[in-house]
């Protein structure tokens, strides 16, 4: 096999890896908790340190692999990643926990904004390239279908240290592939340029609006240090803005704004990541405190999404050479909120069966919503792209988490109505959360708007056969960040608890 497809192969791994480490930790949260004797709040943190770092520092990751080169830093961030998931295994009290994941957030930042450039850089044939982005999109999906499965079984049947031991295996073996087969790229403009201040204010701005989002519910929304810190953010988004339009080499060109596939690409999916990404959270708790299910058949319920997710991620781009990025991405956003709404019809005494309709539509829809990612990657230069990839995937990261703590917003309001109309916790929960699904089928509907007006400009390449792709990663950064409410609403249903006094 040509170097280039085992540059594939590490890259699929890599991200297989981060994917999963996010989404497999929340089902087994309970788990944890016991055996560390935690608090709520100390078990919030096992979430949210990883993703606080990760969003913070992705837009640094993306410059610093343009300049220092890609294949360094995805080798960095892969050894830090790796060897803080054993010592994540291996820790004994909450506080050991929590640093290592914030050291595995830190690693994550550096190497999956290198994914997406190493895959640009590799592959500068456009056919190939859709082939590798598809296949990069597919991994990732499965990744999604295999964390809660996993998550759920080595809750239930083993150590929970296991969610961490299991990247080390598959984290040595990527070292080893990249080491051999992946070659160097960078920005040759930057020069060792970093724009040090674009860095700051950037870190300073994701990292304070992260931490308002996972803190708001909890310390309250009008509370001094949440209005600061989303005022710190403000600032420092403004502040960024100034420093990149002046700066000499910065690291995001804002000319790039300008123009409509950009904007409206990145757009389109806050949008989609905004409405899926809670709502993948809160199902998790709809199938175990609601249908009763237990960890692992909660997580094998996701399977069928995913993998109709990884399939339609593989041929999605043969689809849009043919049909339009705009048709294609917009088609497949209109499948989500279609699927969306029909799980929002379900109710208490819902089968497995009964959510599989909704599930397989949401999944479909997902894998065409990975042109995208491609078309993207085509408005930006090579030399670029990963800072490019980091602002894809920052977007998504930061979507996600007001989709969680806005969509979980409307829930706990209309829960709240619920238990004072006299519905038992149960019932309660129930109708908020298909109230936060509808309004997820708005959100996701609006994308599908913005998509089909907005990328109608990208220029169609030739298309592709249809064949199959080989085996790489992922559309949707894993949606297992939870808001502080949400990790303890998980804690309470997954439990029986009683979440009435809340």
């Amino acid at each position: 096999m040509p170097r280039r497809w085992w540059t594939l192969v590490a890259v699929g791994l890599a991200t297989f890896m981060t994917y999963l480490d996010n989404n497999v930790t929340n089902v087994a949260l309970p788990t944890i908790q016991r055996d560390l004797h935690l608090s709520i709040a100390s078990l919030e943190w096992v979430v949210s340190s990883y993703i606080l770092m990760f969003a913070s520092l992705l837009l640094a990751g993306g410059r610093l692999a343009d300049v220092y080169g890609r294949r360094r830093m995805f080798l960095t961030g892969l050894l830090v990643f790796t060897v803080s998931s054993l010592a994540a295994g291996l820790a004994s009290s909450g506080g050991v926990l929590i640093g290592f994941r914030v050291l595995q957030g830190i690693g994550a930042a550096l190497v999956v904004p290198s994914t997406l450039a190493i895959i640009s850089a590799t592959f500068t044939d456009s056919r190939e390239r859709t082939r590798a982005v598809g296949a990069w999109a597919a991994v990732g999906a499965l990744a999604l279908a295999a964390g809660p499965l996993i998550g759920g079984f080595i809750s239930q049947h083993l150590h929970w240290g296991w969610i961490f031991f299991i990247n080390v295996p598959v984290g040595v073996v990527t070292l080893f592939i990249a080491l051999f087969a992946m070659d160097e790229s960078r920005d040759p403009g930057a020069a060792g340029r970093l724009d040090l201040p674009g860095l700051a204010a950037s870190a300073i701005a994701l990292f304070s609006l992260t931490y308002a989002l996972i803190e708001g519910h909890d310390r309250g929304w009008t509370s001094p240090v949440i209005l600061g810190a989303f005022a710190l953010a403000a600032v420092a988004a403004v502040v960024f803005g100034r420093i990149e339009s002046r700066a000499s080499h910065p690291m995001v060109a804002m000319s790039l704004f300008r123009s409509w596939v950009f904007s409206g690409g990145v757009a389109t999916t806050m949008l989609w990541a905004f409405g899926i990404f809670g709502i993948y959270f809160f199902t998790s708790l709809y199938m175990q405190g609601v249908l009763g299910l237990s960890p692992t058949k909660a997580g094998l319920a996701f399977v069928p999404m995913a993998l109709a997710m990884a399939v339609f991620a593989a041929i999605g781009g043969p689809i849009a050479a043919r049909l339009g990025t705009h048709r294609t991405v917009a088609f497949g956003l209109v499948l989500v909120a279609a699927g969306v709404y029909l799980v929002s019809l379900l109710g208490r005494t819902a089968s497995f069966a009964d959510l599989m309709p909704g599930f397989l539509l949401i999944g479909i829809g997902s894998g065409l919503n990975v042109p995208l990612t491609d078309a993207l990657l085509r408005t930006m230069p090579t030399e670029r792209s990963g800072i490019a990839s980091a602002l894809f995937n920052a977007s998504r990261e930061v979507a996600g988490l007001l989709g969680i703590t806005i969509i979980g917003a409307v829930l706990r309001a209309q829960q709240s109505i619920s238990l004072h109309q006299g519905a038992s916790p149960t019932t309660a929960y129930l109708h908020g959360y298909q109230a936060g699904l509808l309004v997820t089928v708005a959100l996701v509907a609006a994308g599908a708007v913005v998509s089909f007006v907005t990328l109608r400009r990208i220029p169609q390449q030739p298309a592709p056969a249809l064949q199959p792709v080989p085996a790489a990663p992922s559309p949707a950064q894993a949606p297992g960040a939870a808001d502080g409410d949400g990790v303890r609403d998980l804690v309470m249903l997954a439990s029986g608890g009683d979440d009435t006094g809340r």
